[in-house]
Parts: C-alpha cells; structure tokens; sequence
C-alpha cells in the first residue's frame, strides 16, 4: 500500500510512464444496476452487501484502472442522518475503503484507493445553520475514518460552494493525506453557487491549496471537456487536474433514468479531456466498466495533439456553453453540435 507520501509520487509516474491516469467510472448508476433502488443509503452495503461492493471495484482494476474512489459519497454524519446512520459514519467508511484497498493490492496494475467525500447536503451560514468549524469536523470525522480503512488520498467531489470546499479541504489537511477536489459545472458553465472554470485555480491556492483539482458530474461530456480547456488556461502548467464527465445526458427511458453515452463517445471524450489538460481521466454517472475499458484503449492510442478548441468540442462531443461575453454567452452558444465516434 503506498504512503501518503507516496501517492501524489505514483501518480506522477504513472503520468510519466503512460501519459494519463485512468480513472473508474460511476457509483451509483452502477449499483442501482445491481439493485439498490431509489432511496437507500449506497454507504450501508458496505456493511450489508459488501460483495458487491467489492464486485464492483474488481470491475474498475479489471477495466484499467488506476484509482478507484470508495463507495462513501454520502458517508458524512449529515446525509448519513436521512437514513438514521449518522452514528455510523467510521463503519461505513472504514469499510468502504478496505473493501477497494483488498481490491487495489490484487491488481496487475498500480491502483490507488481514493477516499470519496460529497457534500453534506447542507447550507453554511449564512445562508443555512451549517458553520465553517461544523462543516470542518464532519468531512475530518469521514475523511479519518477512509484514512483508517486504507486510503491513499481523499477525493473532495461534486461540490458547488467554495465555503464548503474551504472546509472540506481543511479538513483533508488535518487528517494528512494527499487530497484531490472536483467541482460540478452544471449551470451555464458555472457551479450551481456560481463559480466559473478559470476562476478555480486561483480559488483553490487562495482557499490553501490542494494536490490537484477539476471538474466531475456536470451535464456531460462536451461540457467537462470545455471547463478542463478553461482550467487549463488559467492554471499553472504543473497543476494536475481531473476530468470525470458524465457518460452523456440522462434520460428517462422504459422506467428508468438511462445516460446517452456509449463507447465510441466516452472514447472520444477521453482523448480530448486529455488534449484540453487533463491528466487524470476517467467517467461519472452513468460511466460502466465497459466504458472505462474503451477509454483505457483510446488512451493507449492517444497521440499528442494540440488542445481542442470549442468548435471542434462541440462538433466531436456536442453543444457547449460558450464562455460569457460581456454577462451573455458567446455568439454560438449552446447551438447543436454533431457527434461522431
């Protein structure tokens, strides 16, 4: 298992040996394919079904990847509190990351377990009741509890407020592993609380840093790949950044909220997140092994190329939000874009 110190080292030579880090693919999406329905607590079938669990990182090494985030997404006291578990937190958490730690030490390739710490579902002050050192002591309680099940570094995800990325980064400091943080560009080209993509650098160095940020979720591959090309731009050239879209545009479909992505797509996006700047790579909702096998491929034939500007994002992944001009989107903004594999 690689130290703390040790993790931002292999991710460096990983970069360096292959040109990329593969990253897994979605969560959730996929344990609802494995029977969790609407409602229920994934955290739980850690303790309750944790072959599955575990099924499902296997799933992840055995595609190529080489960091798999554990199934603790909604593992703070906060959203464990909707389905009376708060008191449950380092169980949950514990366990999630010893299931992929077992999984990751079995691999054939370098595997790195990353602690997945969301939001707490909560607003801080003051817009809701949740404080800064509240917030704080939530995410360190998780973020211990994934160090203690044998995380190699803890992976701040989706989250839309720099408050509560403030805390949650603090938090990763205190607990003293290596940390990555991922926000979701899902609104306009902006977080939900307003942040743009070339604001995040300086974000992130003003709020003390972190060992690599991006963008996950969001509303779909062409999407991510412009907020990557906006990061890039304004970070400095050594920043590790990640880019996790998701696997096209949900629809509901025969009962049943069903991503628009295939292979040829999720292949075609890898290439050009890793064109705009990003050097961890890897898929969201909806993103299945079978997705994450094809990025793997793409990856391996991938031959440096100049970044991608936003016409040939939008001809090869679909329509894009143009970046704002004068408090409206660019001319061409959100107009349809063709998709090709």
């Amino acid at each position: 298992m690689p130290t703390p110190q040790s993790a931002l080292e292999t991710i460096r030579q990983l970069i360096d040996q292959q040109g990329y880090v593969l990253l897994d693919g979605a969560t959730g999406t996929n344990l609802f394919d494995r029977g969790l329905t609407s409602g229920d607590a994934p955290e739980l079938w850690n303790i309750d079904k944790p072959e599955i669990i575990q099924g499902l990182y296997a799933d992840w090494t055995a595609a190529g990847s080489n960091v798999i985030l554990t199934n603790s997404f909604g593992g703070n006291r906060h959203r464990l509190k909707l389905h009376n578990a708060q008191d449950r937190v380092h169980e949950l958490n514990q366990a999630a990351a010893a299931l992929a730690r077992e999984e990751a030490d079995k691999a054939e390739q370098t595997v790195l377990v990353a602690g997945s710490m969301g939001p707490t579902g909560e607003l801080m002050e003051p817009l809701g009741a949740l404080t800064r050192d509240g917030a704080i002591e939530a995410f360190e309680e998780q973020a211990q509890a994934l160090k203690d099940g044998g995380a190699d570094l803890l992976w701040v995800e989706t989250i839309s407020a720099s408050d509560e990325m403030a805390a949650a980064l603090q938090a990763c400091k205190n607990v003293g592993l290596p940390h990555v943080c991922t926000l979701s560009f899902d609104t306009n080209g902006h977080t939900m609380m307003g942040i743009a993509p070339g604001d995040m650098p300086k974000l992130v160095k003003d709020l003390g840093g972190a060992d690599g940020f991006g963008a996950n979720c969001g509303t779909g591959p062409s999407e991510l790949v412009a907020v990557i090309t906006a990061m890039r731009q304004a970070a400095d050239p050594d920043t590790l950044l990640v880019a996790k879209a998701n696997c096209g545009i949900p629809e509901f479909k025969e009962g049943k909220i069903q991503y628009s992505g295939d292979v040829p797509l999720m292949s075609a996006y890898a290439k050009l997140a890793l064109a705009a700047g990003a050097q961890l790579v890897g898929g969201c909702c909806g993103t299945t092994p079978a997705h994450i096998r094809a990025m793997k491929e793409a990856l391996e034939d991938y031959e440096p190329r100049p970044a991608p500007d936003y016409d040939e994002i939008e001809a090869i992944l679909g329509a894009i939000t143009r970046p704002q001009e004068g408090g409206k989107e660019a001319a061409g903004g959100r107009r349809r874009g063709r998709r090709r594999g």
